[in-house]
């Protein structure tokens, strides 16, 4: 029960501090986005490459951010486009120092300073696109309606899957997951689809009915899978939790990985449609 009420309280308060940061202003948004790459990146590196490398570690941190804050400039600012090319040069600065590491007996684990880049800097640096029109305004309501919809997934999977898991016990991905069903798989897709339905009758999502609920089922479907990825990454290494930084939930990246895949490929579908 104590575990239970520090979950409530630690997630109700999470929450609302995200809601306040995407709605009140970009800069805001900027620090809280660049708060979560960090911590994300942090944690993944200290589940993958442990205590090693901590400079190179640091490198690609500040290269995640660097990232994101030439999309957040290009966005809103238009700065040239050409310009998001300097992103890379902390990348090579990266490469230049693992020259000069003397310890190679594990260098193979540098392959996952670029595979954090690429799994969690890269998606997060592209909800400019979402949080900015093209005309540079910025506007948090379609993120918030993202995270909405991501959320209502995680917990229609969750309470399906406690409450019918018990009938229906046939397992989603056991050598992954063992908890997740498919019952919760399902209930997750409905109550996904459920919230873009509410969310574009009040206004929220200002697309048509028909676009709105496919894009909570493929964001549904990708946040499992987002999901998945991370519990494989900490199921190789050992890892219960990422981290501890949200008391009864784990770590920003045990928040957010469903995010990871989910956001990009939502996005991706509004471009297609022009919605975007």
């Amino acid at each position: 029960m104590h575990n239970v009420i520090v979950r409530s309280i630690s997630g109700v308060v999470f929450i609302i501090l995200m809601i306040a940061c995407l709605l009140f202003n970009k800069f805001l948004f900027a620090g809280l986005v660049m708060f979560i790459m960090a911590g994300m990146l942090s944690e993944f590196y200290n589940i993958t490459m442990g205590k090693t490398y901590t400079f190179s570690k640091v490198l690609a941190i500040l290269a995640g951010i660097t990232l994101f804050a030439l999309m957040f400039a290009w966005s809103c600012y238009h700065i040239p486009i050409r310009m998001i090319g300097l992103a890379i040069v902390p990348l090579f600065i990266i490469m230049i120092n693992s020259l000069y590491v003397k310890d190679k007996e594990e260098y193979g684990k540098f392959s996952n300073i670029y595979t954090g880049l690429l799994y969690i800097a890269v998606p997060l640096a592209l909800s400019n696109l979402i949080a900015f029109d093209k005309a540079g305004n910025f506007s948090g309501y379609l993120l918030l309606c993202f995270f909405i919809i991501i959320w209502c997934c995680d917990v229609g999977a969750f309470t399906f899957g406690i409450t019918l898991g018990r009938f229906f016990p046939a397992k989603l991905f056991p050598s992954v997951s063992p908890k997740k069903t498919w019952v919760g798989f399902f209930g997750g897709l409905v109550t996904s689809v459920l919230s873009a339905f509410i969310l574009c009758k009040v206004g929220l999502l200002k697309f048509p009915l028909a676009h709105s609920m496919i894009l909570a089922l493929i964001m549904s479907i990708a946040s499992v899978y987002g999901d998945l990825y991370e519990s494989q990454w900490k199921r190789v290494y050992g890892v219960k939790d990422s981290g501890k930084i949200i008391p009864g939930h784990g770590g920003l990246l045990d928040r957010f990985d469903s995010t990871l895949m989910a956001m990009p490929l939502g996005a991706l579908y509004l471009a297609v449609f022009d919605l975007l």
